[in-house]
């Protein structure tokens, strides 16, 4: 009995060298969006170094479905808010400050498909985006909406 485990190839790739980044920057023209950072495998469960995780209480996800992530953290004094999206096959997230008032921020997480379908892997993403607010969010609470749009 054989295993092939541990067995290497001729064509097999360096194990040093670090896969090639697969995704790229959602490109945006709307104000208050920036680009995604490289997406996870599996939906973030604590807020990056030096951000501030919002409480559960502050967040309202009843515009997203209910397995979506709802996490949501504050960074540079409360005017950059995180949030993490969902994204797979040949689809990219973005998000988007939707609306701004004194009680509320509403940011809409956006999966952008492309027009015409194509070949695209089976796996999800989970992508950590951040979306600028005019002040900072102190205690506004954070609605979570999602759409999917085609480009």
């Amino acid at each position: 009995m054989t295993a092939c485990a541990g067995q290497e190839t001729a064509g097999s790739p360096d194990p040093t060298s670090a896969p090639p980044s697969s995704t790229q920057p959602a490109e945006t023209s709307l104000p208050g969006a920036v680009p995604p950072t490289e997406p996870d495998r599996q939906p973030a469960v604590a807020p990056p170094t030096g951000g501030t995780e919002v409480p559960a209480a502050q967040i309202d996800a009843t515009g997203v479905a209910q397995d979506y992530p709802t996490m949501v953290w504050t960074e540079d004094g409360g005017t950059d808010v995180g949030v993490v999206a969902q994204e797979g096959g040949c689809g990219k997230a973005s998000a988007e400050v939707t609306e701004q008032t004194a009680t509320q921020v509403v940011i809409t997480l956006v999966e952008t498909q492309p027009p015409k379908p194509a070949q695209c892997t089976m796996d999800l993403r989970f992508p950590k985006l951040s979306v600028h607010l005019d002040s900072p969010l102190a205690d506004r609470k954070v609605v979570l909406k999602s759409e999917q749009r085609v480009r």
